[in-house]
């Protein structure tokens, strides 16, 4: 038997059991590791034709042009989840296994979310409340990931204007502060070029997943299931 993949009384043991995170995470690294390599070598191509001295690794994964590259992708991915987690509680797609059905728009009873009276021995504990703690916890998934977002488009914007300045500097004009970088095409560029790829993403997967199948994905529905069939997964 391989090492974690049962625990001693038959369930699924630690790697078997967080593998799609243990995964995705290790993957995540190499990524960004390749990403570091290669951003490096392109810096150091457009310091040489500045006749400028190149840097090494180190300095480079310190550097503002590092920093705003990753910043950049991280906000418009939790910009992704943050649309898509409030967005799908009111918005459908008949038919797709990423939409609620088509009789439960909206944040639903209590009783449907096991809330308040309705929560069960197993619930989270403040799932139970009925203050503050509930209405926290019931919205806690969007505002961490809204929180996410805010955090790294600010600090993608902090990165990129140290990183434009640079480049600016590079070629003998004259640095901007913060504020105008805000509303610089620059920083519009940078951000609105990977909104529109994650826009589209969302509604390609809301919209393929009606007539197309991933057998064993929670991401699909059941290989015969109905094209008209919503909320349903396989």
């Amino acid at each position: 038997m391989t090492p974690g993949s049962a625990d001693r009384d038959g369930s699924p043991g630690f790697w078997r059991s967080n593998s799609l995170t243990l995964v995705f995470g290790a993957a995540f690294f190499v990524v960004l590791a390749g990403q570091a390599v290669a951003g490096r070598a392109e810096f150091n191509e457009q310091l040489a034709v500045a006749g400028l001295q190149q840097i090494g690794f180190g300095a480079y994964l310190a550097s503002s042009d590092f920093a705003v590259d990753v910043t950049e992708n991280w906000q418009s991915e939790f910009l992704q989840f943050f649309l898509y987690v409030y967005g799908t509680v009111y918005l459908l797609q008949r038919g797709s296994p990423e939409s609620k059905p088509l009789d439960r728009a909206g944040t639903e009873s209590e009783r449907y979310q096991r809330m308040g009276p309705h929560a069960r021995s197993d619930s989270p504990r403040w799932a139970g409340t009925r203050d503050w703690r509930q209405n926290l916890y019931s919205r806690s998934l969007g505002l961490v990931m809204g929180a996410f977002f805010l955090g790294s488009w600010f600090a993608q914007s902090v990165s990129g204007v140290s990183a434009y300045n640079g480049e600016r500097l590079r070629q003998l004009q004259a640095p901007i502060d913060w504020g105008a970088y805000l509303v610089s095409a620059d920083f519009w560029n940078r951000s609105l070029q990977n909104w529109q790829s994650e826009l589209l993403a969302v509604a390609a997967m809301a919209v393929l997943s009606v007539y197309l199948r991933q057998r064993g994905s929670p991401e699909s529905k059941p290989v015969g299931a109905a094209h008209t069939s919503t909320g349903v997964e396989g």
